[in-house]
């Protein structure tokens, strides 16, 4: 076989890439000795750090054991456990879980867990859902049409399925003009508004993001968003399905991100981290009303060849373990303050640097051109590819974000491991300031 020749239809556009030779811990190593350090975590996926031996032989122990299993023939033990383990840990109520690969397939199977959970209750009507600008929540059909994310969405407007946005919470660039908190919440508001203008008999659902994470840049609502929320879907009967693929497992210092908002979805979506960035693996948890609902009314019309696969399961359960006894939740909180104050020290200062924000291990970095009026670079400039590639070249991996003001808009995403150094931290911090100066400094000349 000709090895200068790839067969492979990558997720990028061809290109002179490292050729990847191992990683461990934070880093990741070339086949010709460079090392870079994963300060995203992919696309904040990898929450334990590369090559964990205790997830490597909890995936090998499990494949002697027993490995495909089909859930409608057996129970798989560590199914059952990988459940319950979430279910002890998960927002009040949420008891029941449905495994599957990546996180769209999750998505998609909660936007069809209310639609029937309406059917269950004799409620056929409820057909719409509703979700947000700026937010993503995968690539299949059903999961990209409740996504808002424009760039994505453009090429295949005319495959979308019919659903309502309402803008986000996205206090730096407010869809209606308005400053927290003299706003009252005018985006949450705007969900009561659409449900009234839709039909208060027709919405089946309302999805969102916990934490915005990779069209915004990060960006955590303000304070009483998710509150209002909640008391908006109860007043009409809505589903509210909190998306949490990026943000859940840790990721904001809270095994669940919705525990900093203090209210329980009906339906909470997991993926990422969950897998510990070894295995597809994601999950749509249930309140168990709403279970019971779809067992008395015959059960959820669904599935997939590789849902609640044992092997996932079982790497899925040693990521749990990890995080359990190595306190690494806590330590996403503690120490990701501190990646969160060094940055603000950096950078904030930047001229082009519009905003520092996160919690936990998840920080953005919004970049606009002009930091008093908020205007963007524009798409064709490709500034964040640009920082992206000198952050790089420096020997660090961030995540880019683009599309936060219409097509244009760019942002930097920090999601490490939780694992990470404060030694680490400062290096990320100085070669991410070294790579935003030098690239500015050269748009500008």
């Amino acid at each position: 076989m000709n090895s200068s020749k790839s067969y492979v239809f990558g997720r990028a556009k061809e290109g002179a890439f490292p050729k990847v030779h191992k990683a461990e811990g934070l880093w990741i190593e070339d086949d010709r000795g460079n090392r870079y350090l994963n300060a995203s975590g992919g696309a904040a996926v990898t929450n334990v750090g590369h090559g964990r031996r205790e997830i490597a032989e909890a995936l090998h122990q499990q494949v002697l054991q027993y490995d495909y299993i089909h859930p409608t023939a057996f129970v798989s033990p560590v199914v059952e456990d990988l459940a319950a383990a979430l279910a002890q840990r998960a927002p009040q109520g949420i008891e029941r879980f449905y495994f599957l690969s990546g996180g769209g397939e999750a998505v998609e199977a909660a936007i069809k867990m209310a639609r029937q959970i309406h059917l269950a209750n004799g409620r056929p009507e409820r057909i719409r859902l509703i979700s947000r600008w700026k937010s993503y929540h995968g690539l299949s059909l059903g999961a990209l049409s409740a996504m808002g994310r424009t760039a994505f969405r453009e090429p295949f407007a005319p495959l979308l399925g019919d659903v309502v946005h309402i803008p986000p919470p996205y206090c730096l660039r407010c869809s209606y003009g308005l400053t927290y908190p003299g706003c009252q919440l005018r985006c949450a508001l705007a969900l009561d508004e659409t449900i009234q203008n839709i039909g208060p008999n027709v919405v089946s659902a309302f999805i969102g993001e916990t934490v915005s994470g990779a069209t915004l840049g990060v960006y955590p609502p303000p304070r009483g968003y998710w509150k209002v929320i909640r008391e908006i879907c109860d007043r009409y009967n809505v589903i509210l399905i909190q998306d949490e693929v990026m943000c859940g497992l840790g990721r904001t210092g809270r095994w669940f991100a919705g525990e900093h908002y203090e209210i329980s979805p009906d339906i909470v979506v997991l993926g990422k981290g969950l897998g510990g960035g070894v295995i597809a693996l994601s999950a749509a948890g249930l309140q168990a009303a709403h279970f019971e609902a779809l067992q008395s009314a015959g059960g959820f019309v669904h599935g997939g060849t590789y849902s609640h696969h044992p092997v996932a399961a079982a790497v899925g359960l040693a990521t749990i373990t990890i995080l359990e006894q190595e306190n690494l939740i806590e330590r996403a909180e503690r120490v990701g303050k501190v990646l969160g104050d060094k940055l603000m020290q950096a950078i904030s200062g930047f001229p082009h640097v519009a905003e520092v924000r996160g919690l936990g291990m998840f920080w953005g970095v919004e970049l606009v051109r002009d930091k008093r009026t908020l205007n963007p670079f524009p798409r064709k400039a490709q500034m964040v590819e640009r920082i992206w590639q000198s952050v790089f070249d420096k020997g660090v991996i961030v995540y880019k974000a683009f599309g936060l003001a219409g097509s244009d808009g760019d942002a930097i995403i920090m999601a490490p491991a939780f694992t990470i150094t404060e030694k680490e931290i400062e290096f990320l911090v100085d070669s991410l300031a070294q790579g935003i100066k030098e690239t500015t400094t050269a748009i500008k000349n």
